[in-house]
């Protein structure tokens, strides 16, 4: 005998099947959200369904921001990113760790990468020009004004949250993770999620303000008991605040394990006006 289809059912003993009332939407809040839509490209990306044009033109605004920072960041050479707050100013320890950090990755021969922004990213392309290295930054447009900081020799400012994450990590061996927000800990799950669904090699990554993490550390102990996680996935981490002990991490487990060599960097062509990054040859 068939089931009986849920919406003919009586309902349960002291419960009613009554539906929640409509809410009425004025033409005033109506003419509000499409402009909060309308202000950016994402909002109108994340707003729902739009009118198949919009879509369209969305759908394109997405190709022109990976080709913006295709065209950008294709012959920086490789690249260890650096991720951490925009909110410390240069007087806090952290960016004075980050800064110390970046001239470190620099003298190595990477390219520092970060998010371009004030603070954390600030201060590790900063280190990277203390060190005479190779600093670029991959920026957000947001709501309110956030420009690139001025220690960059190559920017580009991307519209979509998702198109500049991957531009993060798609050009970089290694990710170092200072103390951090909300889009700190994205940006970490996110590194963390694609090496651990093997969606890219195992990169490693070093955590660094020992005294920003060790909740983090717990609940990180917390998914293995749950057995959401697995022993080895812990493993992807390098906890430390010594930038010595981060550069050996780093040394063996990118520069030793991907064989990096300068001749990796694409040839540019100037008639397409691809141009190198100064030093990355």
């Amino acid at each position: 005998m068939p089931a009986t289809p849920l919406l003919d059912r009586e309902p349960e003993p002291g419960t009613t099947m009554t539906s929640a009332p409509l809410v009425q939407v004025t033409p005033e809040e109506i003419r509000a959200h499409e402009h909060f839509c309308s202000l950016l490209d994402d909002r109108a990306l994340l707003s729902g369904p739009n009118r198949r044009f919009h879509d369209l033109q969305l759908l394109y605004s997405v190709a022109r921001d990976f080709l913006r920072g295709f065209r950008a960041l294709h012959f920086v050479g490789p690249c260890i990113t650096v991720f951490g707050s925009a909110r410390f100013d240069e007087k806090h320890r952290y960016y004075q760790l980050a800064r110390d950090m970046g001239a470190a990755i620099a003298r190595m021969g990477f390219t520092v990468m970060t998010g371009g922004g004030p603070g954390i990213m600030e201060a590790a392309n900063r280190g990277a020009k203390d060190a005479e290295g190779r600093s670029v930054g991959c920026n957000i447009r947001l709501p309110f004004e956030q420009h690139h900081n001025p220690w960059l020799d190559r920017w580009v400012t991307i519209d979509h949250f998702f198109v500049r994450k991957t531009l993060l990590m798609k050009y970089s061996y290694g990710f170092v993770i200072m103390p951090g927000g909300f889009g700190t800990m994205d940006e970490m799950f996110e590194a963390l999620t694609l090496i651990q669904t093997r969606k890219v090699k195992s990169f490693p990554i070093v955590i660094m303000g020992a005294d920003f993490w060790p909740e983090m550390r717990q609940f990180m102990k917390h998914m293995l008991a749950g057995a959401t996680i697995s022993p080895e996935d812990l493993d992807l981490i390098k906890w430390t605040d010594s930038v010595e002990e981060a550069v050996a991490h780093l040394q063996e487990k990118a520069v030793r394990q991907f064989g990096l060599r300068r001749e990796r960097l694409p040839r540019s062509m100037a008639w397409l006006g691809e141009k190198t990054l100064e030093g990355a040859h």
